[in-house]
């Protein structure tokens, strides 16, 4: 309803003046009507209807409320009484600020950058609507308010609309003033609901692969089993009685065959009646037990780089003259994203000669720049309709924009008459698809007399994600891969004698940032040594956490105030007969949460989630509603995965296909789930994914406290029986 209805508002009324507000690339405001739009974020058309125009992508995470409440804020509306509609692709207008020059989310980076940008648009047009009033009544514009969509005072009232045409002469103002946060009636109110519930309740959302275009044809690709493997043949003859098949044909980079139908249904049967001969001599051969081999044998040995620049062989001789040496080595396994809506993107010609692309587009540049080169036009030529995508958790933002690049190819072999719609089955993104890659970590913690650390000897072994890739500038320095290490590398926590190696070993699928990206496993090393060495130690968890973030700096105040808080409300310490409790604290994307787990049961017979208490610093909490689901969402995503999934390799090709063998988590699986926020007047940070980080080590913890420490993964195949 909200998406497409204001678009088609907006289409009906182009002819119509409209009042532009936004951000120009140099920083400065920016106005225009009619055809002249200068990156606009506030759309106010002749009619009075205001559209947020949001530049981040909405994949339940949201930005499409978010940045709205801040307009709706600044302009005195009601959130029923302003639409919002996504920002079309051009990095020159809506880059990411945290990204260069580039269009896209991730990073939990949206109303971080926003927050401001979005907050100085609707200053900019409240005061350019309320000077028009103030010069066609003659009165001071100090005298006047702009509240409910009517400006007043002196004496005077009328709806704003009555002034659209004048304030769409004006220049905007350099510096508007912005909104005092003590009258804030939006920003911060748990009242304010999401302004995508409704469509995407009542049906009338359109996601990418809702969209049906006139004439269009299906494809879906045979792709590798392997990776690295290439088509060296196929045979499409009985695919040719498949009722809807209309042919198949190998994509220009040998990466597949592409077989097109009239529906989705017959392009897949189409597409399983294919005889495809690969070639191997290039591809991915091993499995998962030589992987992980290799991945342990690894840590076992000198890093390849030394992450944090200090002394290995100092902090080996602190930890060799230890009382007490905690040791424990651990191993994730690949996992895949699985979104609910499974990829899928549309592409058609434009009468102009250009092209136009549908998709739930999480980083528009790079499928943007990507469609230049395939069909070889100027970027002007190229369109991207950002639509609702039904999840990602990092999925749709590859740097080799993978699927919408299959689509290109997919499209630029046809005749063009036709829209191409690509659709990706589940079991093609599981079992082919990109993936967190499989780590491993040995970590070393020496311990004093009296418990304290005297050092920490941490080695991580993983597959690259950022190298050769376009970021790889910004993420890798002086050979490390800092997504590799985050989470350790930079750690609020105070630790002496500290060394962090990394090892980079060769991948044996394709690699991608996966929600929370490093953190899903520094975090779950980083907590449950610490657990293990409070343990040795003969001190409380907490206790013990508290004293290595007493530095009095910022980062350390923070964490320190999460766990307090989520101890406090867990009730830490205070568990029912039967229960045990853990505990993680973790800062990612410049974000604090803590987690308390409570659970029941045993390992051997069977264990029940029973809680998790959440403690989370976000700094201003523009949308509670929105921060307490996002922190639901993270800390199920984190809990179920390690529950029970893992991507395993036989030879190269994946063994897993579809949730029946790589489940997702179930609403029984955790009985409650309750969030609290820390308020806050610091700059908003991010909540798509902090609350992922600590929910597994929580678990983990809980675990231990009357069981077993759980130092591979997934829990269920290594020794804990879930009920």
């Amino acid at each position: 309803m909200t998406l497409n209805t204001s678009r088609r508002g907006f289409l009906k009324a182009a002819g119509a003046t409209m009042l532009v507000i936004g951000i120009r690339p140099d920083g400065a405001l920016a106005a225009g009507h009619g055809s002249a739009q200068l990156t606009p974020f506030v759309k106010i058309d002749a009619n009075g209807v205001v559209t947020a125009v949001v530049k981040h992508f909405e994949m339940g995470q949201g930005p499409a409320t978010g940045l709205t409440t801040l307009i709706a804020e600044e302009l005195g509306l009601s959130m029923d009484a302003i639409e919002y509609e996504f920002a079309p692709s051009d990095p020159s207008k809506y880059n990411n600020l945290f990204f260069g020059p580039f269009q896209g989310t991730g990073g939990s980076t949206a109303m971080a950058n926003s927050y401001m940008q979005y907050r100085q648009a609707g200053a900019a047009a409240r005061e350019m609507l309320i000077d028009a009033a103030a010069r066609t009544w003659g009165v001071e514009p100090t005298v006047l308010t702009l509240q409910d969509g009517v400006i007043s005072g002196g004496g005077k009232s009328a709806p704003m609309v009555d002034f659209f045409s004048a304030a769409a002469e004006m220049d905007p103002p350099a510096n508007p003033t912005l909104k005092d946060p003590k009258d804030f009636r939006l920003v911060g109110n748990p009242g304010v609901r999401r302004k995508d519930s409704a469509p995407k309740t009542n049906g009338t959302a359109k996601f990418a692969m809702d969209l049906h275009l006139e004439n269009q044809m299906v494809a879906v690709i045979a792709r590798t089993p392997r990776m690295g493997g290439t088509v060296a043949s196929f045979d499409d003859s009985d695919a040719q009685s498949i009722k809807g098949f209309i042919r198949a044909a190998a994509l220009p980079n040998k990466a597949g065959v592409v077989v097109y139908a009239e529906n989705t249904w017959g392009a897949l049967q189409a597409r399983d009646a294919l005889t495809v001969e690969w070639d191997f001599s290039a591809a991915e051969s091993r499995s998962s037990d030589e992987f992980r081999a290799e991945l342990i044998a690894a840590v076992n040995t000198d890093p390849e780089f030394n992450a944090m620049k200090s002394d290995q062989a100092a902090t080996a001789a602190l930890i060799d003259g230890a009382d007490k040496v905690v040791d424990h080595t651990y191993y994730f396994p690949l996992l895949a994203h699985a979104p609910m809506e499974p990829l899928t993107c549309t592409i058609q010609a434009t009468e102009d000669g250009g092209i136009l692309l549908h998709d739930g587009a999480q980083q528009p540049t790079g499928p943007h720049m990507a469609m230049a080169q395939i069909f070889q036009l100027p970027m002007e030529k190229i369109r991207i309709n950002t639509m609702l995508a039904g999840g990602s958790f990092g999925r749709r933002a590859t740097p080799t924009a993978d699927y919408q690049v299959e689509a290109a190819l997919a499209f630029v072999i046809t005749d063009r008459t036709r829209p191409v719609k690509l659709v990706w089955s589940r079991e093609d993104d599981i079992t082919g698809g990109y993936y967190r890659p499989a780590v491993a970590h040995r970590v070393r913690v020496g311990l004093d007399g009296d418990g304290n650390i005297l050092g920490w000897d941490h080695r991580i072994a993983s597959p690259s994600i950022i190298k050769g890739t376009p970021f790889a500038s910004a993420l890798v320095h002086d050979g490390v891969d800092h997504t590799s290490i985050e989470g350790v590398f930079g750690s609020p926590y105070i630790i002496p004698g500290q060394f962090l190696g990394l090892t980079d070993v060769a991948k044996a699928t394709s690699v991608l940032w996966w929600r929370s990206v490093g953190h899903t496993h520094t975090a779950y090393v980083m907590e449950t040594m610490m657990d293990a060495a409070a343990k040795a130690a003969g001190r409380d968890p907490v206790e013990f956490r508290l004293a290595l973030l007493s530095g009095g700096g910022k980062d350390q105040d923070r964490l320190a105030g999460v766990l307090k808080l989520a101890a406090d409300k867990g009730n830490w310490g205070k568990a029912v007969a039967g229960r045990s409790q853990g505990i993680a604290v973790h800062k990612s994307f410049n974000s604090y949460a803590a987690e308390v787990v409570e659970i029941s049961g045993a390992a051997e017979e069977g264990i029940k989630i029973e809680k998790v208490t959440c403690a989370i610093d976000c700094g201003i909490a523009v949308n509670p509603d929105v921060i307490k689901a996002q922190m639901e969402g993270g800390i199920g995503y984190g809990i179920g995965h390690v529950m029970r999934d893992e991507i395993t390799l036989t030879e190269g090709v994946v063994d897993q296909s579809n949730f029946p063998d790589y489940e997702p988590l179930r609403i029984r699986d955790i009985a409650a789930i309750e969030v609290h926020i820390v308020p806050s007047a610091e700059a908003p940070t991010g909540v798509g994914e902090p609350g992922t980080p600590p929910a597994a080590p929580a678990l983990a913890n809980a675990i231990a406290a009357n069981g077993p420490r759980v130092t591979e993964l997934p829990m269920n195949t290594h020794g804990v029986t879930f009920a």
